[in-house]
């Protein structure tokens, strides 16, 4: 589980306590709260591609942006927070 530091209708950048692999495959579950969609809370359920991850200083959280491919809405739970819950696992891409 990890805080957003950005997220828009294409991406997202967030930190991690470990590294990550560009071009792995990531699941994301988002839910935004309240005071960003100015109704109910609302969860987003996404498939990105790790395209950056920026280099952590000592005994820092790993920067990650990723590429949203495909998303879903999903029904909200009450009180939650701008939060996001990621797991990821290697992607390859084609070979030509």
């Amino acid at each position: 589980m990890t805080e957003t530091q950005n997220v828009s209708a294409r991406g997202v950048f967030f930190y991690l306590d470990r590294l990550v692999d560009p071009g792995s495959r990531i699941d994301v579950t988002l839910t935004f709260p309240p005071h960003v969609t100015l109704t109910d809370p609302v969860r987003v359920r996404f498939a990105a591609r790790v395209i950056r991850v920026e280099s952590p200083l000592p005994s820092a959280r790993v920067g990650v942006a990723a590429m949203i491919e495909e998303y879903e809405f999903l029904k909200s739970s009450p009180n939650e927070d701008l939060v996001a819950s990621v797991v990821w696992q290697q992607w390859k891409t084609p070979q030509p």
